[in-house]
């Protein structure tokens, strides 16, 4: 059963940011898929299973970016 989490993620200004968003978070232990917008900054994960906002944040962070 997947797991869908949206988070919402300051500083993306273009597609380039949009696509380190996407790689970090992607390589987070059982995520199978991320779609980024940039102008809302809405950040969607979907997972097998519940996802800690750590995790999430760190990936993220490791992006160069910031987890509202």
């Amino acid at each position: 059963m997947a797991v869908e989490s949206t988070y919402t993620v300051t500083g993306m200004t273009c597609g380039h940011c949009a696509a380190s968003v996407r790689e970090e978070i992607s390589e987070i232990g059982g995520v199978t898929n991320v779609d980024v917008n940039v102008e809302t900054g809405a950040v969607t994960v979907a997972s097998d299973a519940e996802l800690t906002r750590d995790a999430v944040e760190a990936a993220v962070k490791e992006a160069g970016y910031t987890l509202v």
